[in-house]
């Protein structure tokens, strides 16, 4: 039914299984004009296939990272924690909008940080972090880093202490003997945001979390609405948003949630 109207007269099928599952079908067809699929083309086929099979392994990988490597990024984007990773060159990888908005405020303090537009930069204190963190792994019994590891580096702004990044090694591939990538982590140790309170700030937007920074500040809404160049109805709304998606209905109580 399928051949006819096509036309075609000769067909063979390359099946792929995994375990039980069928995965994909080639499917061959020829015309009459053509004529019969060979012995020797056969052969031929029969000889490609594992070549097939291990090319559809591949692109099954291959999928299975870039899913895994979207719902990362997507959930790193959601948290407030500011978050780059590196590569063992110390080329980036991934840095969420926290992490460019620390490195600006890491480089060119708090004033200039509001007004100049972040970069992708990594500041200099931090790559020299790695570097040392880099030596040690390499001094490390390598098929020891699983378990034990060379530990991690923490490293302070030279002029604001409150800033802090904590790079770690994190064994990305599942080979032993891969070089790991950095993990860096950056905190202000001033800023009412900690550890703590990833699990609640996580759930909310980016302009939520500013929100309900100021609010934790003890700014009213007005001077939210000032400071963040919203209207006051607006800042009413993501409030509320905040409300919901934290299940509280005060103030008080989103500054105690957030202690």
């Amino acid at each position: 039914q399928y051949m006819e109207p096509q036309k075609r007269r000769y067909a063979i099928g390359l099946f792929f299984w995994r375990g039980q599952r069928l995965i994909c079908v080639i499917v061959i067809m020829r015309t009459a004009r053509q004529g019969e699929i060979s012995p020797q083309q056969t052969k031929l086929l029969q000889q490609l296939y594992p070549q097939f099979q291990t090319a559809l392994q591949r692109l099954g990988s291959l999928e299975r990272e870039h899913s895994t490597r979207i719902a990362l990024g997507e959930f790193l984007r959601r948290l407030p924690l500011p978050t780059i990773l590196l590569r063992w060159n110390l080329s980036l990888i991934y840095q969420n909008r926290a992490a460019r908005e620390f490195c600006a405020l890491w480089e060119k303090g708090p004033k200039m940080a509001r007004v100049l537009k972040s970069d992708d930069r990594v500041p200099l204190e931090i790559l020299e972090g790695c570097r040392t963190l880099k030596n040690r792994w390499q001094e490390f019994p390598w098929n020891a880093f699983a378990t034990a590891g060379p530990g991690g580096e923490m490293v302070h702004h030279p002029n604001q202490p409150h800033l802090r990044a904590t790079i770690s090694l994190q064994q990305i591939r599942s080979a032993g003997i891969a070089r790991p990538h950095f993990l860096v982590e950056f905190e202000d140790l001033h800023s009412a945001r900690t550890r703590e309170q990833l699990p609640h700030m996580a759930r909310l937007t980016r302009r939520e979390q500013d929100i309900t920074r100021m609010v934790c500040d003890g700014r009213s809404n007005q001077e939210v609405a000032d400071e963040g160049g919203l209207s006051l109805s607006m800042v009413k709304k993501h409030l509320h948003s905040v409300f919901r998606k934290l299940e509280i209905t005060s103030r008080s109580q989103l500054m105690a949630l957030m202690r």
